[in-house]
Parts: C-alpha cells; sequence; structure tokens
C-alpha cells in the first residue's frame, strides 16, 4: 500500500515538475501565455483544469493488500480479531426515567436525547497489552527478575577502606620520591608511571589467522553463554510522566457526585410562638464567593401554625415534607459555611420592626406579657390571612462547617451534642457527651490539611444554634452576606455587637450513606430502594462546584 501511494505521490510530483519547467520565470511565463495556442497539445497541462483528489477508501478496496507471506507478516497486517465491541445496559439510579417520553420530542431532539438511554458500547482490545501504552514490567516483577544476576559494582561507587587507602597513598608516595622535582605531566613523569604500572592481561591468539565465520561463531556462542532469559525486560521501566503512549481503559461513565453530607433538621423553636416561620440551607465558599448549592427548604411549624395559612397554601405533597438534604461538595475547604435564612409571612413594616417582638419577650415571661402576644398573634393571624402567599426575610445564622467536621471527628464518642451561640461570635462551643459540658473548643480553631476537609469520616454531630442574625434591610444581597461571613473568622468581628433574634435551632450532620433509602433526586424522582413512598423523604441538592469539573455529562436533566 505504503508504494502504490508513493507511486501516485510520483506521478503528480511529474506533473507539478513539468508545469514549473514550462513557467519556472517571468519571461517565460508571459512568453508561454502569449504563445499558449501554439503550443502542441501533448506537452501542456490546462492549469484551469480541476483534479479531482484520489478517494483513498474507494482506491484501498480497489486494490488490495498485497502482503508476502513471512515472519514479519503479523506487524503488517492489522490484526482482525483485536477490537470487540460488547454492549452494557445503563444502570439508572432512579425508579422511573428522567428522560421524557419520545412521542412528545421533534426527531432531532429525540436523536440527542437518546444519548441518555441508550446502552454503552465498551470496545475491548485483546491485544493492547502488546502496544507501547502497556508496560508490563511492574517493580515486583523487576525484582524477580534481577535475582541472580551478578552484582555490578564500579570503582567509583566502592567506598575507600581508610586502612588500605593510606597504605595505598605511602606506597605511591615511596614510587614516587625519585621525581619529586620532575613537573607533573612532563615526559620523565610519564616514563616513570609506565615502569610502574601493572601489564595489562595478554590477548591469546589475536595474531592467529582465523575465518569471519568462526569469529561470527565465537562471538555468537559467547553472547548466549550466561545470557538472561528478558534481557530487554531488565531495562528501568519509563517515567509515568512521559509515556509514550496512554491506552488506559477507562471506566463507564456515571454521574458525578463530590463528597456527601447529610444535615437532618430536628426542630426550630422561638421564645414566642405567633406566626409560622419558614426555613431553608444552603453551601457557600467565601473564599470563592460563590454559592455551591441550590436552596433547601423545610418546614417545622407545628400543626397550629400552619393551619393560619391553609386558605393560601394547598394540601402539601411528600415531596415538600423533606426535613432530612444531602448536600454534594466536591471541593471542601475551610472556607465553606452552612447559611441558614429564616423567613416570615410578608406583613406592613420594617424588618426590624417585624423582628422586634422576638427581641424583646421571653418565654419565662409569657404570663406578665400574655396581652401583648395575644394582640401580636391577632396581628399575625390577620396578616397569614391577607398575605399568607407571600414572605419576607427575616433573620439568617451560618455555620463553619470544617470547625463543626474536624471538632466532631477528634471526639471519643459516637455522636456529638454542639451548641453554637451567634452571640459571642468568637464564638465558643460547648461540647456535651451524655448532656453533661467537659470542655469549650474556639470557634476560630483551624486545621490545615486534607484530612481536615474530610467529609466522609467524621463522627455525627447534632447541633443547636441558638441565636440568629436579624436581616438588615438594605444588605440583602449574596455580596453582603460574603462580607458578613469573611467577618465571622475574625476575632473583633463587627456582628458581635449586634443585637441577637432568640431561638433553638437543632441539626444533625453525619457523612452520607452510600445508598440512602427514601431519597428523592433533586428533579423529585425517587431514588431506588424507596420501599414506601408514604415515608417523608430526604432531597439530594443539587451542586453549584466552585471550580470546573471535568466529567461527561451523563445523566438528564
Amino acid at each position: 500500500l505504503f508504494k502504490k501511494i508513493m507511486c501516485i505521490i510520483t506521478v503528480a510530483a511529474e506533473v507539478r515538475k513539468q508545469i514549473s519547467g514550462q513557467y519556472s520565470g517571468s519571461p517565460q511565463l508571459l512568453k508561454n501565455l502569449n504563445i499558449v495556442g501554439s503550443i502542441s497539445h501533448h506537452t501542456t497541462v490546462p492549469l484551469t483544469e480541476a483534479v479531482d483528489p484520489v478517494d483513498l477508501e474507494d482506491y484501498l478496496i480497489t486494490h488490495p493488500l498485497a502482503v508476502d507471506s513471512g515472519p514479519l507478516r503479523d506487524l503488517i497486517e492489522f490484526p482482525p480479531d483485536d477490537i470487540e465491541v460488547v454492549h452494557s445496559p445503563r444502570d439508572c439510579r432512579t425508579l422511573v426515567s428522567a428522560v421524557p417520553e419520545e412521542s412528545e420530542m421533534d426527531p432531532h431532539v429525540r436523536d440527542c436525547v437518546r444519548s441518555y438511554t441508550e446502552d454503552w458500547a465498551i470496545v475491548i482490545r485483546k491485544y493492547h497489552k502488546l502496544g507501547t501504552g502497556f508496560n508490563p514490567n511492574t517493580l515486583d516483577k523487576q525484582k524477580e527478575r534481577q535475582k541472580g544476576l551478578p552484582k555490578q559494582v564500579f570503582e567509583s561507587d566502592e567506598a575507600p577502606d581508610g586502612n588500605n587507602y593510606q597504605d595505598d597513598q605511602d606506597d605511591l608516595k615511596r614510587r614516587s620520591m625519585s621525581i619529586d622535582d620532575t613537573p607533573r605531566g612532563s615526559w620523565a613523569c610519564s616514563i616513570f608511571d609506565l615502569k610502574n604500572s601493572l601489564p595489562d592481561a595478554l590477548l591469546p591468539n589475536l595474531l592467529d589467522r582465523t575465518p569471519n565465520e568462526e569469529i561470527d561463531r565465537q562471538n555468537d556462542d559467547q553472547r548466549k553463554s550466561n545470557r538472561h532469559k528478558e534481557l530487554f525486560a531488565l531495562h528501568p521501566s519509563p517515567d509515568e510522566e512521559e509515556p509514550i503512549e496512554r491506552l488506559s481503559v477507562p471506566d463507564v461513565p456515571k454521574e458525578h457526585f463530590g463528597q456527601r453530607l447529610l444535615v437532618k433538621c430536628l426542630s426550630l423553636k422561638f421564645e414566642i410562638e405567633i406566626e409560622p416561620i419558614f426555613a431553608s440551607l444552603a453551601l457557600y465558599d467565601v473564599k470563592e464567593k460563590k454559592k455551591i448549592s441550590e436552596n433547601f427548604y423545610f418546614d417545622l411549624n407545628s400543626e397550629q401554625m400552619k393551619g393560619l395559612l391553609r386558605p393560601h397554601v394547598p394540601p402539601a405533597a411528600i415531596t415538600t415534607l423533606a426535613r432530612s438534604a444531602i448536600f454534594s461538595i466536591t471541593y471542601p475547604s475551610q472556607d465553606v459555611f452552612l447559611v441558614i435564612k429564616l423567613e416570615k409571612v410578608l406583613q406592613q413594616g420594617d424588618i426590624g420592626e417585624c423582628a422586634e417582638p422576638y427581641m424583646i419577650f421571653k418565654e419565662a415571661d409569657a404570663t406578665k406579657n400574655k396581652e401583648k402576644l395575644e394582640k401580636l398573634k391577632s396581628q399575625a393571624d390577620q396578616f397569614c390571612q391577607r398575605l399568607g402567599k407571600y414572605r419576607m426575610p427575616f433573620a439568617w445564622t451560618a455555620i463553619h462547617l470544617m470547625n463543626i467536621v474536624s471538632s466532631a471527628g477528634s471526639l471519643e464518642r459516637d455522636s456529638t451534642e454542639v451548641e453554637i451561640s451567634t452571640g459571642e461570635r468568637k464564638g465558643s462551643w460547648s461540647e456535651r457527651r451524655n448532656s453533661s459540658i467537659v470542655g469549650r473548643r474556639s470557634l476560630e480553631r483551624t486545621t490545615s490539611g486534607d484530612d481536615a476537609c474530610n467529609l466522609t469520616s467524621f463522627r455525627p454531630a447534632t447541633l443547636t444554634v441558638t441565636n440568629f442574625f436579624k436581616q438588615e434591610g438594605d444588605r440583602l444581597s449574596d455580596e453582603d452576606l460574603y462580607k458578613f461571613l469573611a467577618d465571622m473568622r475574625r476575632p473583633s468581628s463587627v456582628l458581635r455587637r449586634l443585637r441577637p433574634i432568640t431561638a433553638q435551632l437543632k441539626i444533625d450532620i453525619s457523612p452520607a450513606p452510600e445508598n440512602p433509602h427514601y431519597c428523592l433526586t433533586p428533579e423529585l424522582l425517587q431514588v431506588k430502594l424507596y420501599p414506601d413512598s408514604r415515608v417523608r423523604p430526604t432531597r439530594e441538592i443539587l451542586e453549584f462546584p466552585a471550580r470546573d469539573v471535568y466529567v461527561p455529562n451523563t445523566t438528564y436533566r
């Protein structure tokens, strides 16, 4: 095939040579253009005639490769049984596929969507181990092959023995005593060194007349004697960072998940209970200044409070009753915060005025302030009846996630109860084991290294958040939130001077199990192992990675 292609190239080269010979210079070019009609037909090539390129595939079909049988034939021909294509069924995590019905789609959309449902086509290469991309010389095999080989010791590798080295130096001085006055490198010094040097061993039969065939046979025998059976395999393996070729077999593509964290919301209680309060969780990365998860909304209101919104809120679907969420973090770091935001029913007035009752009334004074509380409940009832569909910002707080993980991982018991008070923003945590306070740890505690950012092996922790920050009406953007979160890590925090809203939010934080039961995807599809559809579900929260994740998009969303 190579020879035939070269013949084609040679013919094309001759045509170009003929044309260039006719039009090699400007005078000749003008001359030929002027007398182009007088040139005979057999010596001209029309410059305007388009030459069709060679159809290589058609040429290969019409000119089959003729290879002579010989010992190198296997190196020339491509092995017919090298590639095998196997179809593997595609696994689906959910009970129902997320891909819509094909009958509802246009034909070109249907072809695109099939890439998410068709079986995997796996290409198996039988002889890839014989290629340059596969290196069979592992370290263990190298050591096994080197057994029995004579150890190569060179003069530069030998450490000089102290006594022998001193004797040699003394002997050298005695022998060279007579030429102390002779400069090094002179003719006399060279003669003296030559006379004192030991003669080399004589080469036997050096001048004998021996036929070349006999010499070749002797050399061949000497090469075969004591020859290692795998001589080339003794060569060290090439550097992994500079391979000749990479032919690694890829894994079957699957949906990407980072390190998964399970957060269970247990209870939310204020000093006074006059209206429904709604909460949401989300993850933020302060360093990247990005929100790295979608919001998880959960409802911990009592049935009495939910009743105030019954005219506006339809019966809740089971998918909206989740109080547990699984967050995925691809790039965990010391700058990740779990932000909790609270909302209330929209009402007349500023946010500060709406939050004032929660900061001045205490549960212990409920009897003394009974009339005022009844008035507040009546006003809240009116707002719920009129504006029950609408919400307004109320309060927020944040948890430095990695401090919780590192502290929980360093405790001896299997579970930890941690109380976080945002009122002391240097913030002390009181960690209790079996409800007894045993010590304090600073919120400013930081750790470094990959182990500190490992979310898969720490012990479960129960957190009690006791205070919230009142939401400022003119600071509702994410940029303001990033400034607050960065300020929380400083010893002299501005947030410490803010008047907190007293509350009690209990949440559990633990590594997410590999296959949780009663789990819903971000699209509210049931993940397999969902025995009972009436059980309160756990929501998977969609991640917004702080940096790019280079994985193929294999799932339809």
